[in-house]
């Protein structure tokens, strides 16, 4: 409790600081968040990006993760296709059978 006319002391400051100092951790980290997520990377950071990609794969094994990663998207399309399909074949039923 603060006495009148007498300086705070440090464990009187103490909850305080740790509330401010949450609010500005919390501020930096959200509009980090913010840039990271809504900025594309330009030029030179491309070039670092391949280039650490080749170190972890190597020449040899990128072609052959690309070729997973285009399999991987053509059944993903192919099971969107087949869904969609389905749904719109069932509502044709539906609207033949009242």
């Amino acid at each position: 409790m603060a006495r009148p006319n007498a300086e705070l002391t440090f464990a009187e400051l103490s909850p305080i600081l740790s509330i401010f100092a949450l609010q500005f951790n919390f501020m930096v980290i959200s509009n980090f968040l913010l840039v990271f997520m809504f900025s594309m990377p330009g030029g030179s950071e491309w070039i670092l990006i391949i280039a650490v990609a080749l170190l972890f794969f190597g020449g040899r094994k990128i072609p052959e993760l690309m070729r997973g990663i285009g399999r991987g998207i053509r059944e993903f399309n192919d099971a969107k296709n087949n869904v969609k399909g389905e749904l719109e074949e069932g509502m044709k039923e539906k609207d033949k059978n009242p």
